[in-house]
């Protein structure tokens, strides 16, 4: 893993730079679409739960709004609205893993379903920045850089910051790619910012 940052300094670098009006107005990112990643190493997954909740808060406490958005608890929650909680759960004892992983991404395909339930959430509550956390729990029917590239045209007047268990790589000659747990490098993303890198 090459994420360097140990939990406190991390914690302590989200928060200045969350709350300053540099990021929340959208300043130096060239015309970008304001997305940044959060780098962690996937061993510190309970711990960035934490403090991810402890973030909301204290955020809160000085008038930003974050708008965390889980994916697997917003997964979850799609197969229960479309009424097929239960018969994934069935399938998944009897199944082939990849007739279960056809399925899941049938039924959770960003275009069609994952997106659109965002921009609800997004157009139904007030917020300064959004979260994008749960990504590792989702892995492989859900893929971080198809969430992305999708919800560019939904989530781009505020900053989003996704929670990355592995690293976000950038090399000359392969561009850059989101490493997801530090193992698997086959999701090329972009056009986000490292908010570790990101000063204010």
């Amino acid at each position: 893993m090459t994420v360097s940052m140990n939990a406190k300094d991390r914690f302590d670098h989200l928060l200045k730079v969350i709350s300053s009006e540099r990021f929340l107005t959208k300043q130096g990112l060239g015309n970008e679409v304001p997305f940044f990643i959060c780098p962690y190493d996937p061993v510190e997954a309970f711990e960035v739960d934490g403090d991810l909740r402890r973030l909301v808060k204290q955020l809160a406490n000085i008038s930003v709004k974050a708008l965390d958005i889980n994916l697997y608890d917003l997964s979850l929650a799609l197969l229960k609205d479309r009424g097929i909680l239960d018969e994934v759960f069935s399938i998944e004892e009897q199944s082939a893993k990849d007739e279960l992983k056809e399925l899941l991404q049938s039924v959770l395909d960003p275009v069609a379903h994952l997106i659109p339930k965002i921009a609800q959430i997004i157009a139904a509550t007030p917020h300064d920045v959004i979260f994008l956390s749960g990504i590792g729990e989702v892995y492989p029917y859900v893929r971080s850089h198809n969430v992305l590239n999708n919800l560019q045209s939904t989530a781009k007047d505020r900053p989003t910051v996704l929670f990355f268990p592995g690293n976000y790589a950038h090399a000359l000659a392969t561009g850059a790619s989101l490493d997801l747990f530090g193992l698997l490098h086959d999701d090329k993303y972009y056009r986000a910012f490292n908010i570790l890198n990101f000063e204010v």
